[in-house]
């Protein structure tokens, strides 16, 4: 058993995972402001590493969204909405200094990274060769594997293997397809190269979900509208790549009712088949203890 963080936007979980078997044996999941002041956040996230009391001298796998210096364990965070107080912090070395039992090492990987290697392990993408993972939240995340391996280079795979740094009309994806810009085109505001967060706390993508298996036409245009979009950027490097499965995991993935004709009408004809993923939280958790091992 391996012990791993994955530290997301609403939660940090601590959790004692074998890659082998694909189980997670216990967890401890505490609550997270990801708009709080480092203190808090790092504060939070120690604490719950030490109530999972892993044996001392571990190396721990910790699943963390970017843009974060995952080489180094340093945060980035800056103009994403999440984490911003954290910037320029070395959370390696307060992982280390601060869990008890003191952990021998901590090891950075992309959140959604950890999830797509977790799918591949036991989940939706296992027995693909080449696959590729979607997560859906705040922003979106991405991964590129052949063979459980991430790719960051070659054909199909975006800069960095980040999708989000990909654009559409010249602005980047996550302008388009992200919480916050479902919910500013929900709410009828869309201005030029700032996404409206004045919406956050009214109306959220679980209830506008809600709406449109309602009936609510214009909740579901707006699902309609932005993951055709996202299939349609998708698609040629999909096929660049040449993906046998797209995995969608991440707080979107519960409208996945929603979400997949969209995405399937996006993607067109691309061989592709279209998952959300099966293991809930533990991709994350079981993905980065793969990476560690």
């Amino acid at each position: 058993m391996r012990p791993v963080l994955e530290i997301g936007g609403t939660h940090v979980t601590a959790a004692l995972a074998d890659p082998d078997t694909a189980t997670v044996a216990r967890s401890v999941r505490r609550p997270l402001d990801a708009r709080g002041t480092a203190e808090h956040i790092l504060g939070a996230v120690v604490r719950c590493a030490g109530e999972l009391e892993a044996a001392p001298g571990e190396v721990w796998g910790v699943a963390v969204p970017g843009p974060f210096d995952h080489d180094k364990g340093i945060a980035r965070f800056e103009g994403v909405g999440k984490f911003e107080d954290l910037y320029g912090i070395d959370v390696r070395s307060v992982l280390l200094d601060g869990v008890w039992p003191r952990p021998a090492e901590t090891v950075f990987l992309n959140d959604a990274h950890a999830f797509l290697l977790g799918e591949w392990r036991a989940g939706a993408a296992r027995g693909h060769h080449r696959c590729v993972g979607i997560t859906l939240g705040t922003g979106v995340g991405s991964a590129f594997a052949v063979d459980g391996e991430v790719r960051r280079t070659g054909p199909g795979v975006p800069p960095q293997g980040r999708v989000d740094l990909l654009r559409v009309g010249g602005r980047p994806l996550e302008y388009s397809v992200s919480r916050r810009a479902i919910l500013t085109r929900y709410g009828g505001d869309e201005p030029d190269g700032v996404l409206n967060s004045a919406l956050d706390g009214a109306v959220d993508v679980r209830e506008m979900a809600d709406r449109a298996r309602a009936g609510e036409r214009h909740a579901r245009h707006v699902f309609d509208e932005t993951f055709t979009l996202l299939g349609a950027v998708l698609a040629p490097h999909l096929r660049a790549f040449d993906a046998t499965a797209l995995v969608v995991g991440g707080a979107m993935a519960a409208s996945w009712d929603l979400i997949r004709p969209a995405l399937r009408a996006g993607l067109g004809d691309t061989p592709v088949a279209l998952r959300a993923g099966v293991l809930g939280d533990n991709a994350a958790l079981i993905g980065a203890a793969a990476y560690v091992t």
